[in-house]
């Protein structure tokens, strides 16, 4: 059964991937070169260096050809052995995949609840510490931005309390829907693994995955950490010192990622992230506009990655996303587990300007209609007037 062509562009909407834009697909539509050889060498060091200006580190950045599920094992593998206990906090779905990951791996986990309308309580982090007189906890694991809620967490202030308590735990963030849309800086915030991917901010297909890595992680790799071979972050290193890779890499999206690279530093990191908090704001607007209500609750937790909107009770979110999808072609992000049905997310970052929004947004109000879910007229109208504020 073939499917009618659908007019215009696809409305990719959800919380990544991304729009990935021309410039980086056509850097992306080069033959592929001898990834051996000099010129490849040059295009890898380009891309190493260039990361290091994203997570804001002088510390080396490891990239691997995998999803960010990849890289979050690479971060555990490389520090933590079988038996070490973890202390991680559930902020949402995926903070809660990466829980599960770190007991698959043979680790003794502890997992702070919270309801999943915010982000992590650093005071819950300090107390924890506190009790912890031996030093049993070996690492802190938390997400910067959850992206199955659209919430942000402190991350310095997550340092802060580790600090407070001078416990010697090392701290593995999640950047994986944040970096290169909101503020992260991994060097001045003190965090020893950072985790990221390329299909969000970075405005790059699936497939490339990314640890930045602390003086003092790389000291405790090489004294323990579990058996690995393909994570390794050792090997990694040592051959990208000449702009090399221990294994085949995945060369075209390399291209990519130095032509997004060159691309976030021509607008600013600064212009960025203020971009992606105007953005979020207007969204916002238009949700208090139409008389829904944001899945996070505590406004300085808010993402401007992304906004989860909860639905009123009896209406099913994903009924609404499908008729989004049929009416206007716009895709927008399901509720994960516990929020399945119930939540619908908008996706409002990486190469994404005004008018992008106010079309999302405006998909979103007359979809509102289409389902028949309660709402008020004038969202758009709300994100307009904020967008046109100077």
């Amino acid at each position: 059964m073939s499917v009618p062509h659908a007019a215009g562009r696809h409305f990719l909407q959800i919380p990544g991937p991304t729009n990935v834009p021309d410039r980086v697909l056509r850097a992306m539509d080069y033959p592929t070169i001898d990834h051996r050889g000099p010129q490849f060498a040059a295009i890898g060091k380009k891309c190493l260096d260039g990361m290091k200006t994203i997570f804001k580190t002088a510390s080396p950045v490891v990239i691997y050809p995998a999803s960010g599920t990849g890289a979050w094992e690479a971060a555990l593998v490389n520090v933590l052995n079988e038996g070490d206990l973890v202390l991680m906090v559930e902020t949402g779905h995926f903070a809660t995949l990466w829980h599960k990951m770190a007991t698959k791996l043979g680790l003794e986990t502890e997992f702070l609840a919270t309801d999943w309308r915010r982000g992590v309580d650093p005071q819950a982090v300090e107390d924890r510490l506190r009790a912890d007189a031996d030093g049993k906890i070996k690492a802190v694991c938390v997400v910067h931005n959850e992206t199955s809620t659209g919430s942000t967490s402190a991350i310095s202030e997550v340092r802060a309390a580790i600090d407070a308590v001078g416990h010697d735990a090392l701290l593995l963030v999640d950047t994986i829907s944040s970096l290169a849309s909101i503020d992260f800086r991994h060097d001045e915030w003190g965090v020893d693994v950072t985790v990221s991917g390329s299909q969000k901010g970075l405005m790059l297909p699936p497939g490339l995955s990314f640890n930045a890595v602390s003086g003092k992680a790389l000291s405790v790799s090489r004294a323990s950490g579990m058996r690995r071979s393909y994570w390794d972050w050792s090997e990694q290193i040592a051959a990208n010192a000449d702009g090399a890779f221990p294994y085949t890499p995945a060369t075209n999206l390399l291209y990519g990622l130095a032509e997004a690279i060159a691309m976030l530093h021509e607008e600013g990191l600064d212009a960025v992230f203020a971009r992606h908090d105007r953005h979020a704001a207007a969204t916002r607007r238009a949700v208090q506009a139409w008389g829904l209500e944001v899945l996070c609750q505590e406004p300085r937790d808010f993402s401007s990655s992304l906004t989860a909107v909860l639905l009123p009770d009896g209406h099913d979110a994903d009924a609404f996303r499908a008729g989004v999808l049929k009416k206007f072609n716009m895709s927008l992000g399901n509720g994960l587990s516990k929020l399945a049905g119930k939540v619908f997310r908008i996706g409002h970052l990486g190469d994404f300007n005004d008018l992008m929004l106010l079309g999302t947004l405006s998909g979103v109000e007359m979809g509102l209609s289409l389902a028949d879910i309660p709402h008020q007229k004038g969202g758009v109208d709300a994100a307009m007037s904020l967008l046109n504020d100077k």
